[in-house]
């Protein structure tokens, strides 16, 4: 049966088999999550890989080898810049979760590590965006009973923390 976490951690502290990067549409080294990402992957290799892709779409994801990292790939998700949340950013982030899940099911992974995508500088509510990373990944669930994947987000903020495990809660009620 497959589980959801949220641990307070760093991303790459994680020991999954895939870790999602919060990536922009370009696949450029950013700050944040991503920053951290590629530092510890190996920033030159990875914004190579990232290169020879050449972009995203915002609500999708692409994926690259882990290079440096414990985890054998790293997922790129787009999540959407939150502009009131009028121009379609809820199914976009939803989205973002539920291709970054397909990709790591496509690649033979049994668990996969999470930031709180589109949280940070692109200024999406932490409780907005809690709300729409915990649904898609109980959503995924439910439509693929067959599939066993640990999902683990990974936060650094005590109030993110609670937030996110308070959602966890409520939305696992329902």
């Amino acid at each position: 049966m497959s589980k959801i976490q949220i641990l307070k951690t760093g991303i790459t502290s994680l020991n999954t088999d895939a870790l999602v990067n919060a990536a922009n549409e370009s696949l450029w080294q950013g700050g944040g999550v991503c920053g951290i990402i590629f530092q510890a992957a190996g920033a030159s290799r990875l914004q190579e890989a990232c290169d020879a892709i050449g972009g995203c779409k915002t609500g999708s994801a692409v994926i690259t080898p882990g290079f440096n990292l414990k985890s054998k790939y790293i997922i790129h998700a787009v999540g959407p810049r939150w502009m009131g949340g009028h121009q379609g950013e809820p199914e976009l982030l939803y989205s973002a979760y539920q291709q970054s899940l397909l990709l790591a099911v496509q690649n033979g992974c049994k668990s996969i590590g999470f930031p709180l995508i589109s949280a940070g500088i692109f200024g999406y509510p932490v409780d907005k965006a809690w709300r729409k990373a915990i649904q898609a990944c109980l959503d995924f669930q439910a439509e693929h009973p067959e599939v066993d994947i640990d999902i683990q987000f990974a936060v650094i903020d005590d109030e993110v923390l609670a937030t996110g495990q308070q959602t966890l809660t409520e939305l696992k009620k329902n």
